[in-house]
């Protein structure tokens, strides 16, 4: 008897092989893929249902909705037995959503503020524990060639990351800071207390500092960019040389970079 004619007989069931390692685990991302885009597309499905379209045994399709279930990605209607996409897609798609609407509306904010000052500009957001680059224009008096597009960077030894750091709920935060923090140069601040203390000063004047704390030569100041529901979701941040971006121009250099955040927040739907 075939393995066709086993799952055509009621009462009867046909043990699937499992490809092993590697190949097991990419078959397993894509049929949870699948199984995503099936809910999309009807709204709603039984385990049966799911199982006919992916080609797999109902104990799979159970398996694989089992698992979306407990990350969120799906729920299950109990008086119907249906499951239908949960809450965690949204969570995930407003991420995304957030990501490419921050970067979008930040070119030509980005763009005004780098033409003005000559420096480069970036926008960051979160990632975890780290600071990434989502958005860069370059200046005129930008001297490299240095690209921080898609870069991450440590939260407490760049200016970007202390905006996003100081901004995080207080039981994040300290979770960050509790940890063995990387020292890049003689002038990074590894200690929490000193960190604690730069972060409330992050916080009452509207903007952070960096000067060669991750790179030597390197000086930045980063203001927040807020949503509509008054959530950081990034920082937009000015770097160049030292020699230009000295002790006596970081107040001005502060002042213009966050009018540029204002904008930006403004543009993000912050304020209305």
């Amino acid at each position: 008897m075939t393995r066709k004619q086993l799952q055509a007989e009621p009462g009867t069931t046909a043990p699937e092989k499992q490809p092993k390692g590697a190949a097991g685990a990419v078959q397993s991302v894509d049929r949870a893929v699948s199984v995503l885009e099936i809910l999309a597309r009807h709204g709603e499905a039984g385990v049966t249902e799911i199982a006919e379209e992916l080609d797999v045994h109902k104990s799979t399709a159970f398996r694989l909705l089992g698992v979306l279930e407990n990350r969120g990605l799906v729920g299950q209607a109990k008086d119907r037995g249906k499951y239908y996409l949960g809450a965690g897609v949204l969570r995930l798609a407003g991420a995304a959503a957030v990501r490419l609407d921050i970067s979008q509306e930040g070119v030509p904010v980005c763009r005004e503020l780098a033409d003005e000052l000559g420096e480069t500009v970036n926008i960051a957001i979160l990632d975890d524990d780290v600071a990434v680059n989502i958005m860069q224009a370059r200046g005129s008096a930008s001297v490299t060639a240095q690209n921080w597009l898609g870069r991450r960077t440590p939260l407490h030894a760049t200016s970007s990351g202390k905006v996003l750091l100081a901004h995080l709920p207080p039981t994040l935060r300290e979770g960050l800071l509790a940890r063995p923090l990387a020292r890049f140069t003689p002038h990074t601040a590894t200690g929490a207390v000193a960190l604690r203390a730069e972060l409330e000063a992050v916080m009452e004047q509207g903007f952070a500092v960096a000067v060669e704390e991750l790179e030597i030569g390197l000086a930045a100041v980063a203001a927040p960019v807020f949503a509509h529901d008054g959530k950081v979701i990034g920082a937009i941040s000015t770097s160049g040389p030292v020699y230009r971006l000295t002790e006596e121009h970081i107040p001005e250099l502060a002042k213009r970079t966050v009018a540029a955040s204002t904008e930006l927040s403004r543009r993000m739907g912050y304020g209305f």
